[in-house]
């Protein structure tokens, strides 16, 4: 307790430099930025990522900008991989189900410099893991096919890159600007996430169709969102409908290595029943739409009691920065 001003932040610094990997939960937003730029303003050794919210409310018509979604699925495939010394998530969002670690292992992969490639077979993997085709790349998910250039900015990553095919070889891997189009420098391997957090090709939109008609009640030719899946386009805000592209869906406890550490910071615990108070006072106000059918909270979101039972299965420690009460670590 009484960690004033920057002082949580140096101390979890420390801690992380000498134990385990520490997961650590804030009780809003705000907080995990700041711990994130301050962390690595006195550990910039420390390798410390940031799971961002979609920035949308529950049940919105709105889908999160695709660069949110990047840094979300590069976030989870590091944490999946343990390639982390500091996991900062908001409370809110670690509430959020997710998609399966498998899904993410079974639509990454990668390309590598001298490898042989199919132009082809590589527009059909882009396509299975949900890339668009356009005419110049400008953001994450999108690829392009030029001759012997393929242009691809992979989720996850800063910079697209500009792949040089020499017959059926990789000549050469380089970054490029894409407001100049003018190549930066070279790089040996790409690692291609799948381009959103849940799957489009045939065999998603089929589970998805499935599901729907399992869920709701009607003729779901009626309904927009079954259509537009079925169209294999993805409607705005069907981050919502997650759970019916999966048998089964995730949390954020099925992707922490098991040696993980918890941090809990400020009053987590009263963000966590704050936010299950506003989402349910949302969906009883949004229910009655017939023509967009909503999911259940507890079917998108982590109930408070399921969230802090996982919670028990870790190393525990609370920060504050209020005096006169103790710290708690178990």
């Amino acid at each position: 307790t009484g960690l004033v001003g920057s002082a949580d932040a140096l101390a979890l610094a420390r801690l992380a430099a000498q134990a385990q990997p520490i997961a650590l939960l804030t009780a809003n937003a705000q907080d995990a930025q700041r711990l994130c730029n301050e962390i690595l303003w006195f550990a910039p050794q420390l390798r410390v990522c940031l799971l961002p919210d979609w920035e949308t409310l529950p049940w919105d018509n709105f889908s999160p900008h695709h660069d949110l979604v990047s840094e979300r699925l590069a976030t989870l495939y590091r944490i999946q991989r343990g390639e982390f010394d500091i996991a900062v998530v908001p409370a809110p969002t670690a509430l959020a189900r997710l998609c399966p670690p498998a899904y993410l292992a079974a639509y990454t992969f990668f390309i590598a410099e001298g490898a042989t490639l199919d132009a082809d077979a590589l527009r059909e993997q882009l396509l299975t893991a949900g890339y668009t085709h356009v005419t110049q790349v400008v953001a994450p998910g999108e690829y392009c096919v030029r001759g012997a250039l393929i242009d691809l900015f992979p989720m996850g990553s800063v910079l697209p890159y500009r792949i040089e095919r020499f017959d059926d070889s990789i000549d050469s891997i380089r970054t490029f600007d894409v407001d100049t189009q003018r190549t930066l420098y070279k790089v040996k391997e790409v690692r291609l996430l799948p381009a959103r957090e849940f799957p489009l090709d045939e065999a998603g939109r089929a589970r998805f169709r499935a599901r729907f008609r399992e869920v709701f009640e009607g003729d779901p030719s009626r309904q927009g969102v079954y259509r537009d899946i079925s169209h294999g386009t993805p409607s705005a805000g069907i981050e919502y409908y997650l759970p019916l592209f999966f048998e089964s869906v995730a949390t954020l406890f099925d992707y922490l290595p098991a040696n993980t550490t918890l941090a809990l910071h400020e009053d987590v615990s009263g963000a966590v029943h704050q936010f299950w108070l506003d989402i349910q006072s949302r969906y009883r106000l949004l229910a009655g739409d017939r023509e967009r059918p909503l999911l259940p909270p507890a079917q998108i979101f982590i109930p408070a009691e399921e969230f802090f039972t996982r919670a028990r299965d870790y190393p525990r420690l609370e920060l504050s920065g209020a005096l006169g009460s103790e710290i708690s670590a178990t």
